[in-house]
């Protein structure tokens, strides 16, 4: 049997894998200077999590979910998203009883049955930040920030903010009623999944990527005729902490995110290098979303991106990261005892943090400069007959050829 990997899934092989590495540590350092903290969730939870948070009507349930009965018959999912299963943890552990504010950041796969193209798979890798706590439009600046920074602390330069507010629970009533009034002369040249927004959620309409489709946005109604006073407020007050941040946006009325639990602000963060798949991170409100869930009314943002486009994004900017692992040093050891004498000088350059490389299948000198010219490392470290007796070490600069001889024991403390 040829065993293939599943479509729309990938490996993630060296040296790629630390480029991914990269990335992950640096999201680390950047969520850590804003004070958040990692949280894990399982990748399956009860499908019914995702049913209510994500709205029943949304792709995402509709055909985008894995779903799985375990052996009791019981109904669950692979998770298609980070936001839900976050929630479904603060509630259930408690956390808005141990802090007024819960700064939230997580990374890992999250699966969707999707169409596979470039920077979209069915296992694909997110990171995100959930502010649980506050409905001060300064902290949804800040959520933003985050991620620009995080953008930024990569190099990457093209990437651009776009902002909307897609309103509340009231505002909604009269857009929805005004986007039927809109559509309802072009229902029979919608497609299939567009007739049922139309019903069920008429703001998805603005979301459907069918061309046919998207050519009837131009013209649709935008949701700030329709903001109440509070709305509009709290995006004028978005705005001016942007402005005072020094964070360049621009306003895209016709952002919706494709999940039912947003409110107030959303937001993407779009790189046009990409194609059709050019957004690089998303997020917005979701103030309903923990009392929906069972928790006490408590408004929250956050974001998620994907790190297959970041890493496609930064490849298209040719921004170098991680570079190919080399040793730092490479050990060169003629004759028997020296082999038995480095294997202690190994363990005592690895436990200093040091990458150290020896080959004992290459036995001459020849071979073994050779192969530590060939590793990329800084050093070599030659042990033969006559450093065995002297008690020294002889240490070569690879790149210089300059040579220093040490006394054995100064090798914990050597200057590498």
């Amino acid at each position: 049997m040829n065993y293939k990997i599943p479509r729309g899934t990938f490996d993630i092989l060296p040296p790629q894998s630390a480029k991914w590495q990269y990335v992950k540590q640096s999201f680390h350092k950047v969520a850590s200077n804003y004070g958040f903290e990692e949280i894990s969730t399982p990748i399956f939870e009860m499908a019914e999590l995702f049913e209510r948070s994500s709205g029943e009507s949304s792709d995402v349930v509709q055909k985008e979910m894995y779903r799985f009965q375990d052996q009791k018959g019981r109904s669950f999912a692979l998770r298609p998203e980070g936001t839900a299963p976050v929630v479904r943890s603060y509630i259930e552990n408690h956390l808005g009883m141990q802090a007024a504010h819960s700064r939230l950041y997580y990374m890992g796969p999250m699966f969707r049955y999707d169409r596979p193209q470039a920077g979209r798979y069915r296992q694909f890798y997110q990171y995100g930040v959930e502010f649980i706590g506050s409905n001060h439009p300064f902290y949804d600046a800040e959520v933003i920030a985050l991620e620009m920074d995080f953008l930024s602390e990569l190099g990457l330069k093209k990437a651009r903010l776009e902002i909307n507010s897609v309103g509340c629970s009231t505002c909604a009533l009269d857009y929805d009623k005004a986007l039927r009034e809109y559509y309802k002369p072009h229902l029979s040249e919608l497609c299939t999944d567009c007739k049922t927004r139309y019903e069920l959620r008429p703001r998805r309409l603005l979301d459907c990527k069918v061309p046919s489709c998207k050519a009837f946005r131009t013209d649709a109604p935008s949701q700030f005729d329709y903001l109440d006073a509070p709305c509009r407020e709290h995006f004028d007050q978005l705005c001016g902490y942007l402005e005072l941040m020094q964070i360049e946006y621009t306003i895209n009325p016709q952002i919706v995110r494709g999940l039912d639990y947003y409110t107030n602000t959303a937001f993407e963060i779009i790189y046009d290098d990409l194609g059709a798949q050019n957004s690089l991170a998303g997020g917005g409100r979701y103030n309903a979303l923990i009392a929906q869930l069972g928790g006490k009314d408590t408004p929250a943002i956050g974001f998620a991106g994907g790190f297959e486009r970041l890493l496609l994004a930064l490849e298209k900017e040719g921004i170098e990261i991680a570079k190919p692992l080399k040793p730092d040093i490479y050990l060169v050891l003629m004759g028997e005892i020296a082999q038995t004498t480095g294997m202690e000088i190994l363990r005592i350059l690895r436990k200093r943090g040091l990458y150290a490389e020896y080959n004992p299948e290459k036995t001459s000198f020849k071979a073994q400069m050779k192969a530590a010219d060939a590793s990329g490392a800084r050093y070599a470290i030659l042990l033969g007959e006559d450093e065995i007796k002297e008690n020294s070490l002889l240490i070569k600069d690879l790149s210089s050829g300059n040579q220093n001889k040490i006394a054995g024991k100064a090798l914990a403390e050597y200057p590498f």
